[in-house]
């Protein structure tokens, strides 16, 4: 049976301006004005242990990254993390059960650091304002990412999750891609797109592979579960954009979740058959915006990334009639999930305007081409590229992408309950609620473990490794109880 779908997105911001225009010092302005509201607790690396390779190739014993050690890093009363990681302000969700769920906490990322940006301009002149963006590259050939975490069972054997995951990575762009104006790697702009539908698939060039920042790979073979090693792997996703669209981010969620949880069920055989060169079949479908553009797969078909997507959707479809989809979500939820992902399908090819209000890459698209054929404007326009980046800005007031009509997927006050709560349904419960009710004696946290300083004797770490425990329904009730930190570790010795 399929082990129950934990997941969450991290989301590295674009930043622009600050003093000197130095990006590392604009994102560590951005992240400490959002800790000084006084909910900081610093991240314990203790655990860290980015090199380990899920093909056995990496090397134990590693370090964390130097730069995210000595920036800005703080866990939040939502149990999430929000730091400095390579001169981006980057927010890693918690952890959450849902789609819907890790939708909500998406969009109140997008909140905090909208609240971070406005409070560190606050400090600043004008001249050194900094502007925040929800996007994945600068327009000068470099990338960062929106990477997606999946709890998978350990015995799902690796070799199986790059066989089936390879042709949903490549083709979901279709539907999911935010869309960019031109290209800027010199692989992508050998095919010359006038428009592509995602921003970062030029930016990939290998199909399996541990880095995420040089040679990025379709599949990233991290191996760092977050938790009890012998029973979890979490599903590293690199090859992905930032949405705007909620429904975009909740069925981006949802399919990859569905399709996990069918693999561990059904195994390999329910899945079509990956691309012959899948990293030239990610660049290719993205640069044709007609959805026509033909990738060969390994069984010597062709078809369109749209008909990728289209198999992977009747094997989720046929799955969940058949009483699947339970480790994902609630039955509505999952129906939400195939019903959006249907629409969005048959929407981009039959009538791309129809789903312009889920779409991120048609919404963008019709800006774009209404902008260019108003003023006369060629494809390669600089105008056409500020309407690219202005469409990812996170101030209401000139933001593009507020402005498109993307339909809501969650109200503005349960957004506003995600910045400051944490999810009830993960241990992200556990340690949102540490951070908000003991501050002054949690001194680290990190995603499997809290660590306290009780003033006297060592310092005590109460270890999480199973992302499922540590919820609302086995907890509240403790902390409910215990008025100091020290009632709440005696009790749990108890």
């Amino acid at each position: 049976m399929a082990l129950e779908k934990v997941l969450g997105i991290e989301t590295e911001y674009g930043v622009v301006g600050g003093p000197d225009r130095d990006p590392i010092t604009a994102s560590s302005l951005v992240v400490s004005a959002y800790a000084r509201r006084g909910e900081r607790v610093d991240w314990d690396f203790e655990a860290e242990s980015p090199d380990i390779d899920a093909r056995g190739l990496g090397r134990r014993g590693s370090l964390a990254p130097v730069v995210e050690t000595q920036l800005a890093n703080a866990v939040l009363s939502n149990g999430a993390r929000l730091y400095v990681d390579h001169a981006h302000p980057e927010y890693s969700s918690p952890e959450c059960r849902t789609p819907l769920e890790a939708t909500l906490f998406d969009l109140a990322g997008e909140e905090i650091l909208r609240r971070a940006q406005r409070v560190a301009n606050e400090g600043l002149d004008g001249a050194s304002a900094i502007t925040v963006y929800k996007n994945n590259s600068d327009g000068k050939g470099n990338s960062y990412g929106t990477h997606e975490n999946y709890l998978v069972a350990r015995e799902v054997p690796f070799p199986d999750l790059v066989r089936t995951m390879v042709p949903h990575f490549v083709s979901r762009q279709v539907i999911l891609g935010a869309g960019k104006v031109g290209a800027e790697t010199e692989a992508g702009q050998r095919l010359d797109p006038a428009f592509q539908i995602s921003q970062r698939a030029e930016f990939f060039e290998e199909v399996v592979g541990l880095e995420t920042t040089l040679r990025r790979p379709i599949v990233n073979t991290r191996d760092e579960p977050h938790g009890d090693a012998e029973r979890f792997r979490r599903l590293h996703v690199i090859i992905g954009d930032a949405n705007r669209s909620a429904t975009a981010t909740f069925v981006k969620l949802g399919a990859t979740a569905l399709l996990l949880a069918l693999l561990e069920d059904d195994g390999p055989d329910a899945f079509p058959p990956p691309p012959s060169s899948p990293v030239r079949a990610v660049r290719v479908i993205a640069s044709d915006p007609t959805l026509r553009a033909v990738v060969e797969l390994e069984d010597g078909r062709r078809v369109t990334g749209w008909d990728l997507q289209d198999a992977l959707y009747a094997a989720a479809a046929r799955y969940v009639s058949r009483g699947g989809g339970a480790a994902v979500a609630e039955e509505d939820e999952v129906a939400a999930v195939l019903r959006e992902w249907r629409e969005m399908l048959d929407g981009v090819r039959d009538d791309p305007d129809r789903v312009a209000d889920r779409v991120d890459w048609v919404a963008k698209r019709r800006l774009v081409e209404g902008y260019r054929e108003r003023y006369g404007l060629a494809v390669t326009d600089a105008r056409l590229r500020a309407i690219d980046l202005q469409y990812h800005d996170l101030r209401p007031e000139r933001s593009l992408s507020d402005r498109v009509g993307l339909r809501p997927l969650v109200d503005a006050a349960a957004v506003e309950r995600a910045v400051n709560e944490p999810p009830d349904s993960t241990r992200a419960y556990f340690r949102g609620r540490c951070v908000a009710q003991f501050p002054t004696e949690v001194v680290a946290a990190n995603w499997d473990s809290v660590v306290f300083d009780l003033g006297e004797g060592p310092l005590r770490r109460v270890p999480m490794s199973d992302p499922r425990r540590g919820t609302a329904a086995l907890t509240r009730d403790l902390f409910d109880r215990c008025p100091s930190a020290v009632d709440l570790l005696r009790a749990l010795d108890g």
